[in-house]
């Protein structure tokens, strides 16, 4: 069996196996960046910060609204969990450089978990596949199949990998049964409608929450699947187009989805 989660941090260096009881979680990937705190897999708190704002100077106020929520002080915290990508990458650099800093300070691990993953964590357990959708922008989604789609939402081997997909690309990889979900409905929705079949559900155009990013992180933690700190970057799957007119590649080396190497 190879790794259960759809994206692992490039050069990650895995830590050993923790329960943690209190995990703080960081979700900046998408449009609305979030925080929660979890006992186990209760959440005792949830913060949104501001559409559109994904710097330090609104997360950082929501950390601590969590944190005075629960009556928890950061030093009860034991392991902190933060969606690493795809998504924004100005939210991606935010989040990871705050889990970061949260995590030098206080020595605990953290678990990097996938967007996608946590998106579809989010919805509702069903007995279809979930294919969870980000956008991607220029036309183009993130998208990755969940065989088990609920709260522990796994990618297992053997499942469609992460990837960059038009639409038109997706549809011809899709199963013939499978519920559609994530923020990536609001740009390649209504063309995907017209390229599938009846078999296909539409769920909510949601994006992933940090009560989700919590409940996949402490599965990471207790896996033995967290990383260090210095460790922690981004999973981006695709440059920045600045980088794409300078080097003429469109992925990074390191999670590149299969087929997209240019």
């Amino acid at each position: 069996m190879g790794p259960r989660f759809g994206l692992a941090a490039p050069g990650s260096l895995t830590l050993e196996r923790v329960a943690p009881e209190l995990i703080l979680a960081l979700e900046t990937a998408c449009r609305r960046p979030s925080v929660a705190l979890l006992r186990g897999r209760e959440v005792l708190a949830e913060v949104d910060a501001p559409e559109g704002r994904t710097g330090a100077e609104s997360l950082l106020p929501g950390v601590d609204a969590a944190l005075r929520h629960a009556s928890v002080t950061l030093r009860e915290v034991e392991g902190f969990a933060v969606s690493i990508g795809p998504g924004s990458f100005t939210g991606l650099r935010v989040g990871v450089a705050t889990a970061k800093g949260l995590c030098f300070g206080s020595g605990r691990p953290v678990a990097p978990v996938p967007t996608l993953a946590a998106v579809a964590a989010g919805a509702s357990v069903y007995d279809k596949p979930v294919v969870a959708l980000l956008d991607a922008q220029r036309g183009e989604v993130y998208a990755a199949l969940y065989r088990a789609p609920g709260p522990d939402a796994l990618l297992e081997e053997g499942d469609p990998a992460l990837g960059v997909y038009t639409p038109e690309d997706l549809a011809a990889r899709l199963p013939e049964r499978c519920r559609i979900v994530g923020e990536g409905l609001l740009v390649s929705g209504e063309r995907l409608r017209g390229l599938v079949g009846p078999q296909v559900e539409w769920g909510e155009p949601l994006p992933a929450r940090a009560a989700d990013v919590g409940r996949l992180g402490r599965l990471m933690l207790e896996q033995g699947e967290a990383v260090s700190a210095a460790a922690l970057v981004p999973g981006y799957v695709r440059r920045a187009q600045a980088e794409v007119d300078r080097t003429g590649e469109r992925f990074d080396r390191q999670s590149a989805p299969p087929g997209n190497s240019s």
